[in-house]
């Protein structure tokens, strides 16, 4: 599986998301979803950070599906396509839990 292109990234943010979920990193400018409202109230940045935190380890979780589904081969005459399957598996979920979660912040 760390032969995929994103293995490694995905499998990090899935690590750095178990605190998140778990509510153990407090309010701070350098790890979490940081913006205006998370930061002036502590109640925001649990409920906001949780929910981004399940939004990028399913993000990953689909990465991984994909990775497995649609193995990269760098020797494969192919690979560059399916380079891009491994690109758009694993940003397109991490663009959309963050457009999800910033929505999810407003309302908060």
């Amino acid at each position: 599986m760390f032969t995929q292109p994103f293995a490694v990234p995905a499998l990090v943010l899935f690590i750095v998301a178990i605190p998140l979920i778990l509510g153990v990193i407090p309010p701070n400018r350098l790890y979490g979803f940081r913006t205006k409202k998370t930061l002036s109230d502590a109640d925001v940045w649990y409920r906001v950070n949780r929910f981004a935190a399940i939004a990028i380890m399913i993000a990953s979780v689909v990465y991984a599906l994909a990775a497995r589904t649609w193995p990269y081969d760098r020797a494969a005459a192919d690979n560059f396509s399916i380079w891009l399957v491994h690109l758009a598996a694993f940003a397109g979920p991490l663009v959309v839990a963050l457009i999800v979660s910033a929505s999810y912040a407003r309302r908060a």
